[in-house]
């Protein structure tokens, strides 16, 4: 074995075999193995944030139809949805659309106002901001407009972006 001389700093091989260690016991650990399937193949490309932006169209179109469990299908079977008009949170299908079949005799039309996205990974984004929506009375027939903060997180499942939360509250100002 040769010494290097004091005051010299140790060469690329040692470097090299500190690397190696290192790396033999994170594979060892299960530390590397984790991290490779995560980041393999299997993983989907990361979307723009236009992508996810226009998720939300996809959303108001539904609402368009009219049809509660056109747009509760938008929902992954688990998500939560803590909607503008009502106070009770809504944590499956059936209370999703439940929420939505009243919400849709309100004739709502969304707009986004303003709209900040968070691409996290290939599977995962959030859409936040405002969105202003019209309604129409069933009634009379009168228009009424009010604008609420939401936000959207979205995960891809199946091959599908689906809604797993999804907060919306009246603008406090008004």
């Amino acid at each position: 074995m040769t010494r290097r001389p004091a005051g010299k700093p140790a060469g690329k091989s040692i470097r090299k075999r500190a690397a190696v260690v290192t790396a033999a016991a994170l594979v060892a650990t299960g530390t590397v193995a984790a991290g490779v399937s995560a980041a393999g193949p299997e993983r989907s490309a990361k979307p723009s944030k236009r992508q996810i932006a226009s998720l939300f169209d996809q959303w108001n179109a539904a609402l368009q139809t009219r049809d509660p469990e056109k747009v509760a299908d938008l929902y992954a079977d688990d998500a939560v949805l803590l909607p503008t008009l009502s106070n009770k949170i809504r944590t499956d299908h059936a209370e999703i659309a439940d929420y939505f079949e009243h919400f849709l005799q309100k004739k709502p039309v969304g707009k986004k106002v303003e709209t900040i996205v968070n691409v996290l990974d290939g599977n995962s984004a959030i859409d936040a901001g405002v969105y202003r929506f019209t309604f129409t009375d069933p009634k009379t027939g009168k228009k009424s407009v009010a604008e609420a903060r939401y936000t959207y997180e979205y995960e891809k499942r199946d091959g599908e972006w689906k809604i797993v939360n999804h907060h919306s509250s009246a603008m406090p100002e008004g």
